[in-house]
């Protein structure tokens, strides 16, 4: 399983996260789209509350010699306002800090949070955060 599959699993089985995300968690997608993540749209075309796990690249980490780092940026997505973005957040942050998931043993690490943004394209809401995976190879 990838470690954006774990963590998407991790972030599934929490039943509060899932009640505020109703479009969904996604991976392995280069974006939110109707195309893409169908699911994460009403009927009227209009986007729900959902989110986006991308992985950036794994680089070299010590001090062991076989450790590696691989950013881990989850992006959430709301139509209007952030009063789903913030409590979701809050419990992904409660999910993965500290945490060891997957076959490979992946510690995750918060690094910061990216308040207030807009997705252009979407026309809504959007805020990020992000994690290091941290594992020895």
């Amino acid at each position: 399983m990838s470690l954006s599959d774990e963590i998407k699993t991790a972030l599934e089985e929490d039943d509060g996260l899932m009640t505020l995300l109703t479009g969904g968690i996604f991976n392995e997608v280069e974006e939110i789209s109707k195309q893409n993540t169908a699911a994460a749209f009403d009927a009227n075309g209009e986007i729900k509350p959902c989110a986006l796990i991308k992985l950036g690249v794994e680089t070299k980490a010590g001090p062991y010699s076989r450790s590696v780092r691989t950013p881990v940026r989850i992006y959430v997505y709301q139509r209007q306002g952030y009063d789903v973005i913030y409590p979701a957040m809050d419990l992904m942050f409660d999910d993965l800090n500290d945490q060891k998931i997957g076959e490979r043993v992946w510690n995750i690490e918060f690094s910061n949070d990216i308040k207030g943004q807009r997705d252009q394209a979407l026309d809504c809401a959007l805020e990020s955060q992000v994690w290091n995976a941290i594992r020895n190879r």
